[in-house]
């Protein structure tokens, strides 16, 4: 490459700067004497234009930079300083010894009177201190907070956001300044000009003052809302734009705290839908529809002021509009059905990003007389639109489906169409999602749907959603009249396709020889043998087990071909490594499976559909670790019964009860400052109840020798077995009881326990330290126990509460009124009550007045039960309501009742 071109592409407008020729240009042409401006400026633009790209300097590199360019405050042209704290503020942290240039900077902050040199002298200032200098710099930073000239008062504060993480008590000392610069006036000083236009007075700063006061108050509650009240009210002095947009916002994050002070902040939010400006307007509807629980009277102004904005000429006011409404129409469709007239009109629009909002908005709230009509108008121009709208426009398309399943011809081939268009991996998994919900929630589409899955993997370029599609075949096809049709297809991608589809394909192959017809069973077995000449491992073993399957008893190969259950994987991966990494003599022992707990998809779909509901009511930037919080408390728990498990088969009055169908959480029965700490865990087995007394000895000079639990319970069906007392507890030490009941099969009794620590107590001796040998019998009262409902049930995820409602035959019903603050509070209490899995979102209540709460779940026993609760809310009575149940047997529709009702 020759020089002249080199240097060519050495420009920012092309983009190929060179790092080290940057930097060696900049170290000669600072040091140079005289300095020249303009060369010195372009070298400035071409650092901070790597340094803003991300590129990075080492430690030592920086901070030669940083003091070359320091040496360039010897030159007073403005426009050269300008860039110079620029270039400063980007080296500052990873530059060392920057805060030496403090001086310099501080000259052009407190003489200056260039207009320049002033705010970008504080900006700069701000960044290379630490929170040592700035209680020196305080007073110089309230006088550029409330200067009358908008620029230093606006550089001061965006400045003291920078403060606020090192120096946070300090900056809180600013807030009558701030206050003050919120409601002031400033005004550039008479002839300053933005390019050819006269700047008069700014209202810039009161939306910087605004962020920067909330900041400051943000932990006072009431401050917060008494500066709420006086900047809202009528006479209020705040006429920036911005600035009110913010202050809608702060009023959302308070509603959304606190739903008590939801009523005096929507009259505020109402009133600003009748602003001036258009942005208000906007953000005002925008967050009235945002709120949680609003009511159809409340959130029609909001509606009515955006169904105006979808006829605006300006395309960002349209896009918002539209954008608002496709979000609640999720919440209230019939709400913003009466404006599809205006949304229709939106499917021609110019902008893509519009016509799919109202598209989507429009498949949320149309009726199944418009479906064919709207599928149409999709497919215009759905491959002028990028992935993540295409992803909106079927996740719609997939909530209609499930709402009109009758019209799911034209829905499959809308979705079938979409498979064949060029897309990412990401909507391609949306699409195959879609047709999985409907061959799951819409029987009559089920043929048609697997056969456009069988099409559409003849030429999917994803692995991992060709393996989702081979699962759904196996699972699916052997059930369909004319399975013969989806072998074939499973079997060519065994022929064409890498190591891992074939696998996957072996697997679902396997399935079809679970079917009563012979001639399809002989049909598998051959094409499985052809499979254990594969070049691949994994192949060949997977069609040489199941070949050794099938020729088993057919439950036995079912067992092995599609079992019902999976083993949890946190376990057994704790109890693998263990394994491997203790003593070799444990080596002579072959590992133990039945040790591990198996999990059913159910249960795997629950713990999944916990984790999901939780983190889609936070922010976005706490989803992850909500998730991750989620996990590793449901890998804790899954190990904790574990040890329950295993604590109880080692004792040998229990080596006969079987397995442990489930065990309760600790129940605290005493106070922590309590000489004796007690905690209980209940244990239900198939026949038997254990109660598991953890038993502290707080005492320092009292040991104590018999200890036991004096368990009565309430009812007569529940009758005491035995106690494995403790024979000594030690000083400060800790020890457990178990008592034993004997409880009724297939029943679940309802009581109450009442608790009493029995014990012989012995002092010590202090000269000897040893007990005295005759004590004293006591007896110490604990708290009382309980087994309810939530004891008997297990959370289970249901993917349609209306199936497993119609399904169940046994039900009940019952009225109640309790006491909570509101529906959300209801819901929190009767999940924990009765420990089952809310359905459709059921828990997140919709109004303020009424709810209902859909639960299912199983009992230890595998009953499944149904649950739908009415709720009404009142502020003076609180919250009534009615429970009806439905269960596959008539214990458990009771159970459910019994627990409210004792």
């Amino acid at each position: 490459m020759s020089a002249l071109t080199y240097k060519k592409n050495d420009d920012i407008e092309s983009g190929s700067l060179d790092k080290m020729t940057v930097f060696q240009d900049c170290m000669s042409g600072f040091n140079a004497s005289p300095i020249m401006p303009k060369k010195c400026r372009l070298l400035l633009s071409k650092l901070a234009h790597l340094l803003s790209s991300g590129e990075t300097f080492p430690a030592d590199e920086a901070t030669a930079l940083f003091f070359s360019v320091t040496k360039l405050f010897q030159h007073k042209d403005p426009s050269l300083r300008q860039m110079v704290y620029v270039v400063i503020k980007e080296l500052a942290p990873i530059a060392n010894d920057v805060i030496m240039v403090t001086s310099s900077i501080m000259k052009d902050v407190q003489g200056s009177n260039e207009l320049i040199y002033k705010p970008n002298a504080i900006r700069a200032l701000c960044r290379i201190i630490d929170g040592s200098i700035v209680q020196g710099i305080e007073r110089l930073m309230k006088t550029a907070i409330v200067d009358k000239n908008p620029s230093i008062s606006s550089a001061a504060l965006v400045s003291s956001y920078q403060l606020l993480p090192i120096a946070k008590d300090t900056v809180r000392r600013w807030a009558n300044e701030t206050q003050e610069c919120v409601v002031a006036q400033k005004s550039f000083p008479p002839g300053a000009l933005l390019g050819n236009y006269h700047i008069g007075v700014s209202t810039l700063s009161q939306y910087h003052a605004l962020g920067l006061l909330y900041q400051i108050r943000a932990h006072d509650r009431m401050a917060l809302m008494k500066m709420v009240q006086q900047l809202s009210g009528p006479s209020t002095s705040l006429k920036s734009s911005n600035a009110i947009i913010m202050l809608i916002r702060f009023i959302s994050r308070i509603i959304s705290d606190d739903q008590n002070l939801r009523a005096p902040l929507y009259v505020l939010l109402e009133n600003w839908l009748r602003h001036k400006s258009d942005m208000v307007n906007l953000e005002a509807a925008k967050i009235i529809l945002n709120i949680k629980g609003i009511s159809e009277e409340e959130a029609t102004p909001a509606v009515n002021v955006l169904q105006q904005f979808l006829s605006s000429p300006r395309t960002v006011y349209r896009f918002a509009a539209i954008r608002a409404f496709s979000k609640f129409a999720m919440v209230q469709p019939v709400l913003i059905s009466h404006c599809n007239i205006e949304i229709e009109n939106l499917l021609s629009d110019t902008n893509r990003s519009i016509a799919t909002y109202a598209i989507t908005t429009l498949l949320q709230t149309g009726n199944e007389t418009s479906v064919d009509r709207l599928l149409t108008q999709i497919n215009g121009f759905m491959n002028d639109i990028s992935d993540d709208f295409k992803i909106i426009i079927i996740e719609a398309v997939r909530s209609l489906a499930l709402k009109f399943p009758t019209k799911h011809v034209a829905m499959l081939k809308f979705l079938a169409d979409c498979l064949r268009d060029e897309g990412g991996i990401k909507v391609k998994t949306t699409i195959v999602e879609s047709i999985f919900d409907m061959i799951k929630y819409v029987p009559d589409s089920k043929d048609e749907a697997l056969g456009h899955l069988c099409e559409f993997i003849e030429d999917c370029e994803f692995t991992d959603i060709t393996v989702r599609v081979l699962h759904m075949l196996g699972v699916e096809g052997p059930a369909t009249s004319e399975p013969t049709m989806y072998i074939r297809y499973i079997y060519n991608r065994v022929v064409l396709e890498n190591a891992v589809i074939r696998a996957s394909a072996v697997s679902a192959l396997a399935k079809f020889a679970l079917t009563d017809d012979k001639e399809v069973r002989d049909s598998v077995v051959v094409l499985l043998r052809r499979c254990l000449e594969d070049v691949t491992d994994e192949v060949r073993d997977r069609a040489a087990v199941y070949l050794k399957v099938i020729g088993l008893d057919k439950q036995v190969a079912e067992s092995y071909i599609n079992p019902g259950k999976d083993y949890s994987l946190p376990v057994l991966e704790q109890e693998l490594a263990q394994y491997v990494s203790g003593d070799r003599e444990q080596f002579s022992t072959p590992f133990d499976m039945s040790t591990i707990p198996q999990i059913t998809e159910e249960q795997a779909k629950a713990n999944d559909f916990k984790i999901k509901s939780k983190a889609n009511h936070e922010p976005e930037a706490a989803k992850a670790d909500i998730a991750k919080e989620q996990m590793e408390r449901a890998l804790k728990e899954e190990l904790t019964q574990q040890t329950y498990a295993s604590t109880l088969a080692s004792i040998a009055q229990f080596t006969d009860y079987g397995k442990i169908l489930n065990s309760s959480k600790i129940v605290q029965l005493s106070e922590s400052e309590t000489e004796f700490v007690v905690s209980a865990v209940k244990h239900l087995f198939k026949d038997h109840l254990v109660i598991q007394y953890d038993i502290n000895n707080t005492l320092k000079d009292t040991i104590l020798e018999d200890v036991s639990v004096i368990s009565i319970p309430d009812n007569e069906d529940i009758v005491e077995e035995f106690i494995i007392p403790i024979d000594t507890l030690s000083v400060e030490s800790a020890g457990t009881v178990y008592v034993s009941f004997v409880r009724p099969t297939g029943e679940y009794p309802v009581t109450g326990f009442e608790n009493n620590l029995k014990f012989t107590l012995k002092e010590i001796d202090p000269s000897s330290g040893e007990p005295e040998e005759d004590g004293f019998e006591d007896e110490y009262q604990i708290e009382s126990l309980s087994l309810s409902a939530s004891d008997y049930m297990i959370p289970t995820y249901a993917g349609s509460f209306v199936h497993q409602w119609d399904e169940l035959r046994f039900d009940e019903t019952f009225s109640i009124r309790i006491d909570a603050a509101d529906l959300q509070e209801a819901c929190t209490y009767l999940i924990e009550t009765l420990n089952m899995m809310p359905l459709e979102s059921s828990d997140v209540p919709v109004s303020t007045s009424q709810n209902t709460l859909k639960l299912f779940g199983k009992t230890v026993d595998g009953v499944k039960t149904v649950v739908q609760i009415r709720m009404i809310y009142s502020a003076s009575n609180g919250v009534a309501i009615k429970i009806h149940t439905r269960a596959q047997e008539e214990a458990a529709s009771a159970l459910v009742i019994e627990t409210f009702t004792n």
